[in-house]
């Protein structure tokens, strides 16, 4: 009995989760595409800025439901999408309003919210009705294969071209002396971030293949 009202619970909050964020991301895909019919990339940013930072930073919580098992995703697969995409978020974007105007942001932002859009909404339809259309399923395993290129070709060239205003501001950077002797420097950070793409991109798109596979074999059959 209390495990059944517990799963009952578990499945009520994670169906809320699912369609609020979804709601978040639908908000960021209209601000972009309405700025950029109307005025153009330069403003897109500034339109999309608020509920972008809330739909990207509310994927915090998925690292916690991995963590205590309310699902089943694994926390090795989930923890460098989503800290790439805060680093995009808060320490690139939101630090660095020099490269806010460029058409990348567009690229960017849009293909996050698409992604998201059909993610969020195919695990809200399978927690509240314990399954997703089979259309919904094929887009949920298909999608990524432009979205994901599109969205790190975006993420890479807008760490790139913030990368000499982090030299000249020395933002979130540390300099010695200081009393805890200690030193960080943000630019360099940076570049190791920018490195850590080159292995950690074809291994995401070779483990996100694997899933599709698996995922659509797996509808067939049934």
């Amino acid at each position: 009995m209390a495990s059944s009202s517990l799963s009952i619970v578990r499945r009520m909050y994670l169906t809320l989760y699912n369609w609020i964020v979804f709601a978040g991301w639908a908000q960021v895909l209209y601000f972009a595409v309405k700025t950029l019919k109307e005025t153009g990339y330069e403003n897109v940013y500034d339109a999309v800025e608020k509920p972008l930072q809330l739909a990207q930073t509310a994927a915090i919580l998925e690292i916690l439901h991995g963590l205590v098992g309310l699902v089943r995703s694994p926390v090795s697969a989930t923890l460098p999408q989503i800290g790439s995409r805060l680093y995009l978020t808060w320490g690139i974007l939101y630090s660095f309003p020099e490269v806010r105007s460029h058409f990348l942001v567009s690229s960017l932002v849009i293909s996050w919210s698409i992604t998201e859009i059909i993610r969020y909404s195919f695990f809200g339809f399978k927690e509240a009705l314990g399954f997703a259309p089979s259309w919904h399923l094929w887009l949920r395993y298909s999608s990524f294969l432009l979205l994901y290129p599109t969205g790190i070709t975006s993420e890479v060239g807008l760490i790139y071209l913030a990368l000499p205003h982090m030299k000249t501001s020395e933002m979130y950077s540390i300099r010695m002396p200081n009393t805890l002797n200690f030193s960080f420097d943000y630019f360099y950070a940076a570049i190791l971030v920018l490195a850590t793409y080159v292995p950690g991109s074809p291994h995401m798109y070779r483990y996100m293949l694997g899933q599709r596979k698996r995922a659509l074999s797996k509808s067939k059959r049934e």
